[in-house]
């Protein structure tokens, strides 16, 4: 039955051979040029003998491939980038680095006011000559 459904749907009307002629031609008018095709890389952009385009592509390929070797050989050693602070002296996943750099801030911050509290206070300092008393910073400016 599914046969009968399949043959019964398909067109058999033969096409003369005008409306053959037709199709094609309006079919021809709304095919693209051939930059267009270029410019969506469905033709190949040059304009080497199709017998030599394959072998251009893979020269081009070869060529790059030779230009990232080159460029990897030159390339400078990790321990290099880390003397350079290019990359972090870290082990630590990349996904993981940015909130140890994020730690290592807060505890800098923490060590830094943790040592401004212990600092002496200018009148300890006076007290132990390391200022003199027109050196106190407490005190106002005189003119």
């Amino acid at each position: 039955m599914a046969e009968e459904n399949s043959k019964s749907n398909v067109d058999e009307t033969p096409i003369s051979p005008v409306e053959r002629q037709d199709s094609l031609e309006k079919h021809l008018q709304m095919r693209p040029d051939a930059q267009d095709l270029k410019n969506r890389n469905i033709l190949p952009q040059s304009n080497a003998a199709p017998s030599l385009q394959a072998k251009q592509l893979e020269l081009e390929r070869q060529q790059a491939t030779d230009a990232l070797k080159k460029g990897l050989e030159k390339r400078p050693e990790r321990e290099e980038l880390i003397e350079k602070n290019i990359l972090p002296d870290s082990n630590a996943a990349p996904s993981l680095q940015g909130q140890r750099r994020e730690l290592e801030k807060h505890m800098r911050a923490d060590s830094l006011e943790h040592k401004l509290q212990q600092r002496p206070k200018p009148d300890e300092l006076i007290k132990e000559g390391i200022l003199n008393p027109d050196e106190d910073p407490t005190s106002p400016i005189k003119d």
